[in-house]
């Protein structure tokens, strides 16, 4: 029968997410000796190597390591959640959400649900996670992640979805262009122009396949990972690019580039939170999914989505 403790089992996670003894010692203000009797205790009881350790490089874990290391932040993670479960019992809802956000959303996205949540739980500890569309659902599947915000179609069978608005594309022009006085345009004039592509998992099939789906293609002169790239490049004239949400310092008056509207965008993805079907959740976990809800019926979100000139916010179902 395995001997082990709670704190052995943080050490060694310690030591596998640093990928270092030291800088977990470091990490947990505890001596190098610690983590390494804790790692010795594991792999003894275990019967087999968690890491390899190569002197000046550090630790990397080996292949049966990394299947007990996923089990082991599982463990933890239940662990924390029993705590919280039992610090909330007096009524205070308290503890920790692990947040997983699509990196090009979160700056405009993220400050404001978070200021009012916040308020709401001044006892509410945030951990954040950001990334592609394909790591933000890793982040959710692996356990990562508590909850994901995200969009619909990269959703997993195994997800639950609460949409919280439409993100119509728009356009993205600098204010030299023709375009920038316009109040919308249209696939067919921007199929003109060159593009700066946002070039990430799924994001650029999404922006190609609006061309495709109106018999056009786009004319992509430049490709970046950074949405900041992005905005630099259209601002210095290089091309439109597309994006679904407005940026948070977007000013009209100062900024270099103008956003305008599409008329004709035979897609709008759905912009939500996901958390995995059937996963045990927190009492501050419920609350938050809850307050962000609340955030979007009472229209918080809609300055984040860019809209033609009398177009009305369209209905969605509240649950996928």
């Amino acid at each position: 029968m395995l001997n082990f403790t709670l704190k052995q089992l943080r050490y060694v996670e310690a030591a596998d997410r640093s990928g270092s003894i030291a800088k977990a010692a470091d990490e947990l203000n505890i001596s190098q000796s610690s983590i390494t009797a804790a790692i010795d205790a594991l792999e003894s009881g275990l019967g087999f190597d968690l890491f390899v350790r190569t002197p000046a490089r550090g630790i990397r874990a080996t292949a049966s390591g990394r299947d007990a290391l996923g089990l082991i932040r599982r463990f933890i993670h239940q662990s924390h959640q029993f705590e919280e479960e039992l610090s909330s019992l007096g009524g205070l809802t308290r503890g920790t959400v692990r947040i997983a956000c699509y990196a090009t959303a979160a700056p405009s996205f993220l400050p404001p649900v978070l200021r009012a949540i916040t308020e709401g739980f001044p006892d509410l500890s945030i951990q954040l996670l950001e990334g592609n569309m394909a790591r933000i659902m890793e982040f959710l599947d692996e356990g990562e992640a508590d909850v994901a915000f995200t969009y619909s179609q990269v959703l997993s069978d195994r997800c639950r979805f609460e949409p919280l608005f439409e993100a119509p594309p728009y356009a993205m022009v600098s204010v030299d262009d023709p375009l920038a006085g316009q109040s919308s345009t249209t696939f067919a004039e921007l199929a003109t122009r060159p593009m700066v592509m946002l070039d990430l998992p799924h994001t650029r099939d999404y922006f190609v396949g609006m061309f495709e789906a109106l018999g056009l293609s786009p004319n992509i002169a430049h490709s970046t990972r950074s949405s900041e790239i992005v905005r630099a490049l259209v601002a210095g004239g290089f091309g439109f690019s597309l994006l679904n949400i407005r940026p948070v310092d977007y000013r009209e008056s100062e900024s270099r580039y103008r956003i305008v509207p599409i008329s004709d965008a035979p897609l709008s993805p759905i912009f939500g939170i996901a958390t995995m079907d059937g996963a045990q959740q927190t009492r501050m976990v419920r609350a938050f999914v809850q307050s962000c809800t609340e955030l979007r019926d009472r229209g918080v979100f809609e300055d984040l989505v860019v809209r033609c000139p009398g177009q009305s916010t369209p209905p969605f179902p509240r649950k996928m």
